[in-house]
C-alpha cells in the first residue's frame, strides 16, 4: 500500500454535484450562490494513497474537502523518519494553515486512506470565506482540530500502542463509513509513531480478541463495540470534538453522489 516514491500521484477529476457537497460537513452548510460557485469552479477528485496535498514550505495552491478519504498531516525529521501529527476527514478541510493566516507550513499532507474529495483553488476558497456563516463553521472546525491535537499529543505520551491503535482505527472508520480500511502495518506504525513490531503485536492482539481481521493490506473491523472497549479515553474526546460535524452528514453517503 505504501509507495517509496516521492513523486506525486494523480487524482482523477470530474465535475462536482450537489449530492457530493452534502458528504462533507463544512460544504454541506453552503447556500446559494456559494453552491453555484463550487459547482462551477470546484472539482470532484478521487485521491489515491500518498497523493500529495501540500509540501513543507511550498505555497498552498489547492484546498481539499474529504468526502470519504482521510488526509494525514505529517512531520518529517532530518533522518527521514516521520510521524502523523493530525488527520482530516469528512468533518473538515485541508486548509488549516490558510485559516490561521499562513500560505505555507512546515508540515506535509497527503492522502492516507484513498477516496473522494472536492478540490478548489485558494482563490475560490477565499471567496467562500466571505460568507459569515461559512467562516464561523470553519472557525469552529479549527477549534475542534486544535483541541484534538492536544488530546492526541497526550495520548501518544500516556497510552500504550494497543489503545492507540484501537483509537486510530475507530477514528478512521468514522471518516470513511466502512468496516474495511486499506492499510499496512508499516503505514499504521508511522501514523502511531512507533515501531512496526509494536503495531504487529497490537494488531495481532486485536485480531485474536475478535475485534478486527487483517489480510492483504486490509484491516476489517468486525466488532466495533469491542474495539471501543479496547481504546483509550481519547477516542471519546475526539469524537465529542467533531461529533456535531460528523452527525451533520451521517447517513448521506447511502444516497450517493450523482
Amino acid at each position: 500500500m505504501v509507495t517509496k516514491s516521492r513523486q506525486p500521484t494523480r487524482a482523477a477529476a470530474t465535475p462536482v454535484t450537489r449530492d457530493a457537497l452534502r458528504l462533507n460537513a463544512i460544504l454541506a452548510s453552503l447556500q446559494e450562490p456559494e453552491i453555484a460557485l463550487v459547482l462551477e469552479r470546484g472539482t470532484f477528485v478521487t485521491l489515491p494513497v500518498r497523493h500529495q496535498i501540500y509540501r513543507p514550505d511550498e505555497r498552498i495552491k489547492d484546498v481539499f474537502f474529504p468526502l470519504d478519504c482521510v488526509l494525514s498531516i505529517v512531520t518529517r525529521m532530518k533522518d527521514g523518519s516521520q510521524i502523523e501529527v493530525g488527520t482530516i476527514g469528512r468533518e473538515g478541510v485541508s486548509a488549516i494553515p490558510l485559516l490561521l493566516g499562513a500560505t505555507t507550513t512546515a508540515n506535509e499532507a497527503y492522502c492516507q486512506v484513498p477516496g473522494a474529495a472536492i478540490r478548489m483553488d485558494v482563490g475560490l476558497f477565499d471567496r467562500l470565506q466571505a460568507n459569515h456563516t461559512f467562516r464561523q463553521l470553519l472557525d469552529r472546525y479549527v477549534q475542534a482540530y486544535v483541541n484534538m491535537l492536544g488530546q492526541l499529543a497526550a495520548c501518544n505520551r500516556l497510552h500504550n500502542v494497543y489503545e492507540r491503535c484501537s483509537r486510530w482505527l475507530l477514528m478512521t472508520q468514522d471518516r470513511v463509513d466502512s468496516t474495511e480500511i486499506p492499510l499496512t502495518h508499516e503505514y499504521l506504525a508511522m501514523m502511531l509513531g512507533t515501531q512496526r513490531s509494536g503495531v504487529t503485536i497490537a494488531a495481532g492482539t486485536l485480531q485474536k480478541a475478535g475485534f478486527i481481521t487483517y489480510g492483504h493490506g486490509i484491516i476489517s473491523i468486525v466488532d466495533r463495540a469491542g474495539l471501543e472497549g479496547a481504546s483509550c479515553e481519547c477516542y471519546d474526546v475526539a469524537r465529542e470534538q467533531f461529533g456535531g460535524l460528523l452527525r451533520s452528514v451521517a447517513g448521506l453517503r447511502k444516497k450517493g453522489r450523482s
